[in-house]
């Protein structure tokens, strides 16, 4: 196999208000990762009209959302000028390669596909084509930079699965002209999951055995990023627990969604584990745990939220960002395509 330029390729969809979990589960993660691979961070709007502009709320509202994704980018730390933060629909190359990728993955890999069943629902019929090959854009995405990481989470995991097989097939089906191209063995590198501690799953604030949505319909269940301090701190009081006092290990969260996901929160939020904070607060009260927590949230998110707004108020800096990324991105992406057209034997121009 042929070494790769270590490469982190992640997106995130611009549907609806980023929340908690939006944060915890992804955002926050892929500051780090700035310190250790160059890194391509995507609004991946090409995805969010897979569903009827009933749910992603129409044009004017996604232009709203794609900017404020990218606002939440830059707000939580990611630096634009040493790494390309970008909007997918700016970059050809990844509609292109996802053509590609179309001719290479099989119906039966999409038919396996757990979320295209959950999204559509019992009306698969009436879904979008768009929605069923929604992984082949995917692997585009990542294919398309050569990338070698993409931290994921568990609802991903199934989707680099399907990438890594698209990947192999391309350099099965086409080895003798990679190798004739002057690529070696293989194009493109099987990109590898990206798991940064263990896996982060913010649930609702009224359903502890709920994913934290914004498709809930109440705004109690979730802590968007744009919330104030005092939202923050009523949202936190609100959130439902059981009559017990919080435990003093771990095992005692068991059969106990709230405090378990209420615990987990504030484990994240500080960056320390179950156990320290149980440590801290078991035996006690949720009322002294919970005055805990709305400081800690505050102090937190309150800073990021004050700066997305300030961003998002200030739209032609974000589509200057924007517009930057694209063109340092499709750097990366139009020779990659040229060379994809190569090897497929297409004739393009010179």
């Amino acid at each position: 196999m042929a070494a790769f330029k270590e490469r982190v390729f992640s997106g995130v969809q611009p549907t609806g208000n980023l929340h908690l979990g939006n944060y915890l589960g992804a955002i926050a993660r892929f500051v780090p990762l700035q310190e250790k691979y160059d890194c391509i961070y995507c609004v991946v709007d090409m995805h969010a009209i897979t569903m009827p502009p009933s749910v992603w709320g129409g044009p004017q509202e996604l232009k709203r959302q794609i900017r404020e994704v990218t606002a939440a980018f830059l707000a939580a730390g990611i630096d634009p000028k040493r790494h390309i933060v970008f909007n997918q629909s700016q970059v050809s190359e990844h509609a292109e390669l996802a053509w590609i990728c179309n001719c290479i993955a099989r119906i039966g890999w999409l038919n396996r596909m757990t979320q295209f069943k959950e999204k559509a629902g019992k009306d698969r019929e009436n879904a979008s084509v768009g929605l069923y090959s929604y992984p082949t854009l995917m692997a585009a995405d990542i294919l398309v930079y050569r990338a070698t990481h993409v931290p994921v989470g568990e609802d991903q995991k199934q989707h680099l699965e399907l990438t890594r097989d698209v990947a192999q097939k391309f350099n099965n089906d086409f080895a003798e002209s990679i190798a004739a191209c002057g690529f070696g063995e293989a194009f493109f590198p099987l990109a590898e999951p990206l798991i940064q501690g263990p896996a982060m799953r913010i649930m609702s604030l009224r359903d502890g055995t709920k994913k934290m949505s914004k498709s809930d319909p109440s705004d109690n269940s979730r802590i968007n990023l744009t919330d104030d301090a005092d939202t923050i701190a009523q949202k936190i009081r609100k959130a439902k627990t059981d009559p017990e006092p919080l435990p003093s290990e771990e095992k005692g969260l068991e059969g106990r969604p709230e405090a378990d996901n209420l615990v987990g929160i504030f484990a994240a939020l500080k960056g320390v584990s179950r156990t320290d904070v149980l440590r801290e607060f078991g035996g006690g009260q949720f009322s002294v745990f919970k005055a805990a927590l709305i400081d800690l949230a505050v102090d937190r998110l309150g800073p990021l939220g004050a700066e997305m707004k300030r961003l998002v108020d200030d739209p032609a800096h974000i589509d200057a960002v924007l517009s930057d990324g694209a063109d340092r991105a499709r750097a990366i992406a139009r020779p990659v395509m040229d060379a994809v057209k190569d090897i497929t034997g297409f004739v393009r121009r010179g």
